[in-house]
């Protein structure tokens, strides 16, 4: 299975470029922040803004995959964000993966006097916005009229250094956003607050919905996003110990959502669980014998 890493940019920037440093060092699959200017329990808690701060970890991070998880469709019209998004795939050398969601953090909508639709609404913006971005990155002019955007020969230039474009990444679990993903996405992924179960069930829908568009579900990565605390060992063990069960499930890619940063032996411990034919091997090697997660109580620092 493929291991990311993420943390929000709810920190101060020199954490957060510790935090990326380390996570590039490691081999983890990608690093990843988050799409919101609130913070996600406390509105007050200072946050960055997350394309920004995607352009500044392009360039620390040399190695890994860099994403968003998951751009709200509602903050920005898609034009503008696909040319942000092309201009970070360059920054970054090609390494960009487009998260993007239909949004949800209703007070920092109407705080920034944001329009904040319905569910139903704001997944058929991002279809919308979906069909909008890739032809922008893939096409020389774009006109298009939609229920929600409108383009007149927009032009997007340069292209993305990925060819046809970066991997779209879509979460979501709901049956109308499902068919959004099967039309769209490169990678699907769902928070992991339900447990195993129920993301193997969603997966079983998912695949139903991309036979129902006649799309071969094999196309879509399957992804989970666990959120681990590292001030609560038992929490991370917990939660770690998951993963051979998504795994049966079908999952191929776990982010790591880190709720604050976590010490250098937690993060190097998780790096080792990836599937080592991803990316190249850390140079200590992973545990041998004994229960897999034994590991995190004693490698979690108590205030980390």
């Amino acid at each position: 299975m493929r291991i990311s890493a993420k943390l929000a940019p709810t920190f101060d920037y020199p954490e957060l470029e510790q935090f990326w440093r380390s996570a590039d060092a490691l081999g983890f699959e990608a690093v990843w922040n988050y799409d919101h200017f609130y913070g996600l329990t406390e509105d007050r808690k200072p946050t960055h803004e997350g394309w920004t701060t995607l352009a500044a970890m392009a360039v620390v991070v040399r190695h890994a995959r860099i994403g968003c998880m998951v751009t709200g469709v509602t903050y920005r019209n898609p034009a503008i964000l696909a040319k942000m998004a092309v201009t970070v795939d360059h920054i970054s050398g090609g390494r960009l993966n487009f998260g993007i969601g239909a949004g949800w953090h209703e007070a920092e909508h109407r705080g920034y006097g944001l329009e904040f639709p319905s569910a139903g609404i704001r997944v058929a913006m991002l279809d919308e916005a979906l069909t909008v971005i890739r032809r922008l990155w893939t096409q020389e002019t774009v006109t298009f009229e939609g229920r929600f955007y409108t383009l007149r020969d927009a032009i997007c230039e340069p292209k993305p250094l990925q060819r046809p474009h970066p991997p779209i990444v879509v979460g979501g679990v709901q049956p109308k956003m499902l068919g959004v993903i099967a039309r769209h996405a490169d990678e699907w992924n769902m928070p992991s607050h339900e447990g195993p179960q129920q993301w193997g069930e969603t997966n079983e829908r998912l695949t139903e919905a991309c036979a129902e568009l006649g799309r071969d579900p094999a196309e879509i990565r399957r992804s989970v996003q666990l959120f681990l605390h590292p001030r609560e060992p038992e929490q991370v063990a917990s939660q770690l110990d998951q993963l051979p069960r998504y795994a049966e499930l079908g999952c191929e890619h776990a982010v790591l959502s880190f709720y604050q940063p976590p010490s250098t032996d937690l993060l190097q411990q998780c790096a080792e669980l990836r599937d080592t034919s991803s990316r190249p091997a850390p140079t200590s090697p992973a545990p041998a014998g004994g229960q897999p997660h034994a590991w995190i109580a004693e490698a979690v620092a108590p205030d980390a």
